[in-house]
Order: structure tokens, then sequence, then C-alpha cells
């Protein structure tokens, strides 16, 4: 038996869109970058510290042979308006169910399909392992990096969430490494509202939204600023990028924003408890940072509306404090 087709094949049973496969070997030339990122300070607390973890497949698991990695497109379509006058922005990574628990599904689905036909050890991860995620998907030609860092899949575009399995299986692997086709374009970098990035494919992450609205640590204020109205996340690099046109839309309902509907009430949030708000979002991805820094966020979004209401909202916030 082929078993890299029997994977294909039990992936597209399970509705997975896309699936790569790549070795276990080091991403040693990845040890400079990784190390100048920590030198000039721009990693973020999400991420961990011991670069050799993070390039190195055998440190997580030892006998490691072979990795599956998928990726699934949340690009969904929905035009629905919400209709609440004080709107916060959600990035698309958390209009829906959060995407940890939906491609956990999916990778605990393929590994018991794997079960049916060889006896294997593995270790699964969705943004939790130590290693570069994003590398593994273009080692395993799901994408190629855009400027902007993001994985560009030809068919998906940019919005993709990542997995992999780790795994003993021995496998005929086949590096295809897929060559940028960002050209001239630097759309993604001329939108950056923090600018981020500074230069194609280098991200500051300490200055991306993304990130300015998830850490616990304190917010300059030029770049609460330029925060604008998001709540959780940032879409606008892979808005304006042209691969991210054209594309296949999602087919996960899991992802379509029914309770949301793409934004979050900030009235609402800002007034609810702590039940209230695990009640009501403790589904979707941005809930994992509970209320506290979500509500600092909406409250900096009403600071930067030019909405005259939203002065009295605060003042009210700040009497009750």
């Amino acid at each position: 038996m082929d078993i890299k087709e029997y994977i294909i094949e039990k992936s597209k049973e399970l509705n997975i869109d896309m699936v790569g496969f790549t070795n276990c070997e080091p991403f040693t030339h990845l040890k400079e970058y990784l190390n100048g990122r920590l030198e000039n300070n721009i990693t973020t607390e999400f991420e961990e510290r011991d670069i050799d973890k993070r390039i190195d497949p055998r440190l997580t698991m030892p006998n490691c042979k072979s990795i599956i990695v998928i990726a699934l497109s949340y690009n969904v379509e929905y035009d629905e308006k919400p209709d609440f006058e004080f709107k916060g922005s959600l990035s698309k990574s958390s209009w829906g169910i959060d995407y940890h628990k939906v491609l956990k599904n999916k990778l605990e689905g393929l590994i018991e399909e794997i079960k049916e036909v060889v006896d294997f050890e593995y270790k699964y991860f969705v943004d939790t392992g130590p290693l570069v995620d994003r590398e593994l998907a273009k080692n395993a030609s799901i994408g190629y990096y855009g400027k902007n860092c993001s994985i560009i899949n030809e068919d998906y575009g940019s919005f993709i969430f990542i997995g992999y399995i780790l795994t003993n299986l021995e496998m005929e692997i086949e590096s295809k490494e897929i060559e940028s086709q960002c050209g001239d374009c630097d759309l993604c970098i001329r939108a950056c509202p923090t600018n981020a990035l500074a230069k194609p494919y280098e991200l500051n992450a300490k200055r991306c939204i993304s990130y300015l609205t998830q850490t616990k640590n304190e917010v300059d204020l030029d770049l609460k600023k330029k925060m604008g109205i998001d709540i959780y996340g940032c879409d606008t690099c892979q808005m304006v990028c042209p691969k991210n046109k054209n594309v296949k839309k999602s087919i996960h309902e899991e992802f379509v924003p029914k309770l949301t509907k793409g934004a979050i009430d900030i009235k609402e949030l800002v007034t609810m408890s702590n039940r209230e708000f695990k009640n009501k979002y403790g589904t979707m991805a941005g809930s994992w940072r509970g209320k506290r820094i979500l509500k600092r966020n909406a409250i900096n979004a009403l600071e930067n509306m030019k909405n005259k209401e939203r002065v009295h909202i605060i003042d009210e916030l700040l009497k009750n404090k």
C-alpha cells in the first residue's frame, strides 16, 4: 500500500482542503533569522524561546520520520451586517468556532483512518507545538511565504489554518518548495497600519495588530491609535493581497460567523460579566484571551471612533470602574 496516497484519499473524505508531507530534518537555515529576532527583542511571549526546539522536529518527537501537514480555508462567504451601533472588528480567524477545535477534530479523524491500516506513533499540533508551523507548511508544498509572512496557497489564498502530525511512518518525501509568486507587489507592506512589515518576508510581531489585540503587556499610545476598532486580530495585509482574489471559498460551516456576524458589539462587551462573555463568546477563537483583554481593546476602539456618543460611554465606564 502507498501510505501517502491512502492519506491523501482519506483527507478528501474528511473534507481537508490541503494535505502535504515533509521530512523531519531541522530547518537550520532559519536559526540565524530566529536568533536575530530574539536579539532584537521582536519575539512575542507566545513563541517558544528555545530556538533549537523551533527548528528541529526530533526535539519534539525523537523517532520522527515524516510529517503530515494539513490546512483548512476559513475564507467563508458572508455578507450579513450586524445591527448594533458600535461595531468592533474581528479577524476572520475568529469569526466562527475556534479553529483549534476544528483542526484538532480533522487531525484526529485522519489519525484514526491511518490506524486502520498501520500501527504508528505520532504527535499532533494546532498552534500548540514549538515548531514553526508555516515553515512546515512551506516544506510540505501547502504554499509559499508571502511578503506578509503568511503562507499562500495557489487555490485558496492565505486565509488558511495549519495543523500537523509528527509520525514515525516511513514515506518517500519529495521536496517541492513552491517559489514565491509575490513578484514586485508590495501592497501588504504599504497597507500595514503599524509598519510591522518593515521589509518583504520579515515581520516585527510586536508591532502587528494581531499581536497587540492579544498581548497582556501595555500597548504604546501611538500603536493604540493605529489599532482603530480592532478587537481581535487583523486582516489588513491579507485583504489587500491580490492572491486572495478569485480563490476557492471555504466550505467549512464552522467558520461562518453565525454568532458574531463578523463583528462584536462594543457596548455589550464592555458591560457584560465574565460569565455572560463565556456563555456568548466562549466558542470563538478569540475568547481564549478572556473578556478583560478584549474589553481593553473595545475601550481603545471607542477612543478611536469619531462618534460623539462614545465619549459618554467611556465616561460611564470610568465612573463604574
